[in-house]
């Protein structure tokens, strides 16, 4: 079974955030993205915020 995986270190902000996120699914991947997204980003929960989001998963584990 594959996972699936999104890295903050990837997008540099104003944030130094270093949280990477990692589920078994695109769905659970997606709730937790969101709920880290909107309450430490400040990102607005939107239908295109979660198209967005969904186009940089990446297959594997973060690194290290």
């Amino acid at each position: 079974m594959s996972r699936y995986y999104i890295d903050c270190r990837d997008y540099p902000g104003e944030i130094n955030c270093s949280v990477a996120l990692a589920a078994d699914s695109k769905e659970e991947l997606l709730l937790a993205v969101v709920e880290h997204g909107t309450k430490v980003h400040g990102y607005e929960d939107t239908p295109e915020f979660r198209e967005q989001i969904v186009k940089e998963f990446k297959e594997g584990t973060p690194p290290v």
